[in-house]
Parts: structure tokens; C-alpha cells; sequence
């Protein structure tokens, strides 16, 4: 299978998982859970980055000004690249601080046995002054991570629209 097939299964799934656990919000135990496949995601692709294969580094997502220009400035690279970006920070960065407000409790075995759909436990991280700050920089860095890849895909279906099919599965040919 070609590298480029298998970044969009990953970005497929990567995208799924994060807009699973984004809307699963007040859900409690399966919003944590999420949150750590998102952790495990974005942490198989960043030693997946390391394989050396040119097309998974990492530098796809700093953006260079160097050759920027007004004239074809929508769809210069640069673009793509700050939007990446600012979706790889935002995403990273709930995803962060999600693990900090749960600390490991879902993951615990009595988690199963009391489960529900509200968690009890984020009431009491959120009683302390650390908890709240940190689900307030949850809370802004998911709605921003949901803004900018909004504004991702409205970018790549405005201007880069063969690249839009393909990531969708939608291209005309699936070779």
C-alpha cells in the first residue's frame, strides 16, 4: 500500500477519534477514553515520523514565509501548513490537558465496574483551582482545534479540491 493511502487511513482515523471524543463531551468515562486514543494516535504518528519516509516528517507542518506572495497566496503551502498546525497544537494540547484532568482514572479497573455517562470525577478535579484552569484550557483548545480544522476543510475543498477527494475517499480512482 503507498504511504500517501496509508496517511489518509491514519488521518481517517486520527479525524473520527477526534471529532468522537469533541461531541462525546459530556459523556464522562467514554469521553476520557477517546481522549486517550487520540494520545495514542498522535503518538504512533509521531514515531511513525521517524521511519525517515520523507512524506510522514514532521516539517509538513511548520510553515515557511520565505517565498510568500501576494500573487497566488491561496494556495501557496503556507496556508495548508498554519492550519496544520494550529490543529496539531490544539489537538495536542486538549488532548494534554484531558490527561491531566483525568490523571489516569479512566484507565483504572474500577473505572469499568462504576461505569456511567457523567463522570463524578471531573466534578471533583474541577473543585480545585488547578482542575478548573485546566478544563477551561481544554475546553478552549478543543473548540479551537474544531475551528480550525472547519476552516481546513472548507480551505481544502475551496482550493485544493483533488487533494479534498482523496483524503475523503471520494477520487475517482483508488489504486
Amino acid at each position: 500500500m503507498a504511504v500517501m493511502h496509508r496517511i489518509r487511513i491514519f488521518h481517517a482515523f486520527l479525524a473520527l477519534t477526534v471529532l468522537a471524543a469533541y461531541f462525546s463531551g459530556e459523556m464522562g468515562l467514554i469521553h476520557a477514553w477517546l481522549g486517550y486514543g487520540v494520545a495514542a494516535l498522535i503518538l504512533f504518528r509521531l514515531i511513525w515520523a521517524l521511519s525517515g519516509v520523507p512524506q510522514l516528517g514532521l516539517e509538513r507542518f511548520y510553515p515557511s514565509f520565505k517565498d510568500l506572495h501576494l500573487k497566488g497566496i491561496m494556495t501557496n503551502p503556507v496556508i495548508s501548513r498554519v492550519l496544520l498546525a494550529g490543529i496539531a497544537i490544539s489537538v495536542i494540547g486538549a488532548t494534554g490537558t484531558g490527561i491531566m484532568m483525568d490523571n489516569g482514572r479512566a484507565l483504572q479497573p474500577t473505572s469499568l465496574s462504576s461505569f456511567s455517562f457523567s463522570s463524578e470525577n471531573e466534578s471533583e478535579s474541577a473543585e480545585n483551582e488547578a482542575g478548573e484552569i485546566y478544563e477551561e484550557a481544554h475546553e478552549l483548545l478543543a473548540n479551537l482545534a474544531i475551528a480550525l480544522v472547519a476552516m481546513h476543510v472548507l480551505y481544502l475543498l475551496a482550493f485544493k479540491f483533488p487533494l479534498a477527494r482523496f483524503m475523503l475517499f471520494a477520487n475517482k480512482s483508488n489504486k
